[in-house]
């Protein structure tokens, strides 16, 4: 191997070695998150799940905002939430919004864990506080999307889109599993609250 081609390897192989470190910061911070909650999570503690120092962590995220970035990303390529696609084939409006809430309660009961922690803990800890917006805003963005189901569109600030919004929150999914719904009687209940707001029979 001439002395270019070495050199190729060589940086080839150190990039491929930072990449691995990066991937190892990013999953121990992903496993702390779900075990201790964004606030009890530690440089401290991803340096040692991670097997690095601290300065490796810093060297890759140089604040908590960057590295609960990285962990927010990672996580939702992991876990991703309900897309419009699933329900774009529903024509009837109320059935479009009970097969977007039905795969809403399924994600939220597989990812249950990791939500219950990161909104107790997103008043307290700043770094959370963009990637949660995000996921607000995502949300709020998928009931806009169900509004356009119903012909003429609802008003924006009204019963309909209240009552949507709420459905969509992992709150409102927690509240109703804590008294012992299982999700089709959760779905049931959201579908009369809708179906009672948009005015259907």
């Amino acid at each position: 191997m001439d002395a270019r081609k070495k050199r190729r390897y060589t940086l080839r192989q150190r990039a491929a070695q930072k990449e691995r470190t990066r991937a190892r910061i990013v999953d121990a911070t992903i496993a702390l998150h779900q075990e201790l909650g964004p606030r009890d999570t530690t440089i401290t503690a991803i340096a040692e799940r991670a097997g690095v120092q601290r300065l490796t962590v810093y060297r890759y995220f140089p604040d908590d905002t960057a590295v609960f970035n990285a962990c927010t990303t990672r996580w939702l390529e992991l876990s991703p939430p309900p897309q419009p696609s699933l329900w774009a084939d529903e024509s009837d409006p109320l059935e479009r919004c009970r097969t977007a809430l039905a795969a809403f309660c399924d994600y939220y009961r597989r990812t249950a864990s990791m939500w219950r922690l990161a909104y107790r803990d997103v008043d307290a800890v700043p770094a959370l506080q963009g990637p949660m917006a995000r996921f607000e805003a995502f949300l709020d963005q998928v009931r806009d999307d169900l509004l356009r189901g119903w012909s003429p569109a609802p008003a924006p600030g009204g019963g309909l889109a209240a009552s949507l919004g709420h459905c969509l929150r992992f709150g409102t999914w927690r509240s109703l599993d804590a008294q012992g719904l299982d999700d089709g009687r959760i779905v049931a209940l959201m579908r009369r609250w809708i179906s009672a707001a948009a005015g259907s029979p």
